[in-house]
């Protein structure tokens, strides 16, 4: 191993950096890219060109691309066109937060760091991974790595990405590559790295139910009226049993794929434990407590969820007794392997109608799961290179999350994409007290390092 790629070495730079690291990291942090609050879209545009003025700083050519919605940043750490080119893919939009209405200890749009954590929306999802990776990019193009790494930063994966494929269709010459690599997932826990074999989709629905044109006093209808609140929630307990979370809709399940023993073994193995899990995600209480039962629905199983009920008065712990004329569900389904989304839509939607013809289901945006591979030189790069950052082995285990544009690279770019996530389940994705630290930061940078040296001598 060339001497500047020992872990030492590596060390050392990460240390010698962490002062800009740490600067960089915050200048981002602070511009609120809030993809789906249209308030939002001049800081948007402000975080889209802030990122081309840190690529261009660290030595890449940069360039913003528009779209329908909000850009497309591509940086390019170019050293030849007969050498092996690897992209890496981050998302720099974030979630909406609200310190008046969330139990967020510091401001979301400051970046506070306490000790070794730093604390603020958007620092593990998917701000901190993003530049850890550009700072361990810039550590192997300084020591001579015979690789092209490109950065590829979206700012619509938080609203479904719906200008990225159109985009990187249209500009595919522009965005060639040999191989991609994602880092937008999460770990197992601290002490055991976790790398995806595969992506849950994800189809969204609203259920909508009008029974009148106003509200009404409930003294004065009440008991006549049809209350949609009601309806509704009868329409949702129908779908789905509220205690265990099994879907009641018949065929929901017809396409799933059972887990093999292998996968199995390897979910075993992954060092999950659910008292980590409920401490991590702050749950008092789950719906089982069998290890293999929670990881097999949070990684290998669909879902049916509800996160919101619109209607009726909700202005704080008051009783105003009126009937709402309209409600709004807001729902959505994690998919599997084999589940084909606009089947789900028409389950979903024929179910509902036979429980209550008046409640319209629309579909919004849909991804279908992604498949992920564990073989191949790519897969052993991952796993060597994050020993080599962390000193451990990664588990390869599904993701329950969704990213839509790992589908989109994988029909344009037609290219091997892979995942080196640096993300905790204590660090809060999308929840308040979102936060990174900085031992991910500083053995990610190593990682990253070491997996640009290992595709550099695919070739």
């Amino acid at each position: 191993m060339n001497n500047g790629f020992s872990r030492e070495s590596l060390k050392q730079y990460a240390g010698q950096t962490r002062e800009e690291f740490e600067k960089t990291f915050g200048e981002l942090v602070r511009i609120p890219t809030v993809s789906g609050q249209p308030e939002r879209k001049a800081d948007v545009r402000r975080g889209a060109e802030y990122a081309i003025g840190l690529l261009e700083s660290f030595g890449a050519k940069a360039k913003l691309y528009e779209t329908n919605g909000h850009p497309i940043i591509y940086g390019r750490f170019d050293k030849s066109p007969d050498l092996p080119t690897v992209t890496v893919y981050n998302h720099l939009d974030v979630q909406p937060a609200n310190k008046k209405k969330e139990p967020w200890r510091t401001d979301p749009f400051d970046f506070v760091k306490e000790g070794d954590r730093y604390f603020g929306r958007g620092t593990t999802d998917d701000k901190g991974p993003a530049m850890t990776a550009l700072f361990g990019a810039r550590y192997a193009v300084e020591n001579g790595v015979g690789a092209n790494i490109h950065f590829l930063w979206e700012f619509e994966e938080e609203i479904g990405s719906p200008n990225f494929e159109t985009t990187i269709r249209e500009n595919a010459a522009d965005f060639a590559t040999d191989s991609v690599v994602v880092s937008d997932t999460v770990w197992v826990s601290r002490t055991r790295p976790a790398q995806p074999a595969g992506l849950r989709g994800l189809q969204g629905l609203f259920f909508d139910l009008e029974t009148g044109e106003t509200d009404q006093h409930s003294g004065t209808a009440g008991g006549a009226a049809r209350n949609p609140i009601t309806e509704l929630c009868q329409v949702i307990a129908e779908c789905v049993d509220a205690k265990t979370g099994k879907v009641r809709i018949p065929g929901f399940y017809a396409d799933v794929v059972p887990p093999s023993k292998q996968e199995l073994l390897d979910l075993q193995k992954s060092g999950f434990t659910v008292k980590e899990f409920k401490r991590d995600h702050l749950y008092k209480k789950l719906r089982v407590e069998d290890p293999l039962e929670v990881m097999k629905r949070i990684w290998l199983m669909p879902t049916f969820e509800v996160h919101g009920i619109l209607g009726g008065y909700q202005e704080g712990r008051t009783v105003k007794t009126i009937i709402p004329p309209r409600a709004t569900a807001i729902v959505s389904c994690r998919l599997v392997p084999n589940m084909n989304p606009k089947r789900v839509v028409k389950l979903i939607r024929d179910f509902v109608k036979t429980k209550n013809p008046d409640v319209k289901v629309s579909a919004e945006h849909a991804l279908p799961a992604y498949s992920g591979k564990t073989t191949g030189p790519y897969a052993d790069a991952i796993r060597e290179s994050v020993k080599f950052g962390f000193g451990k082995e990664p588990v390869f285990v599904r993701e329950g999350g969704s990213i839509g544009a790992v589908l989109s690279m994988e029909k344009v770019f037609r290219t091997p994409i892979f995942f080196l996530g640096l993300s905790l389940p204590e660090h809060g994705y999308h929840a308040p007290n979102e936060n990174y630290d900085w031992d991910q930061a500083e053995g990610g940078m190593a990682a990253f390092a070491d997996y640009f040296r290992q595709v550099a001598e695919m070739r």
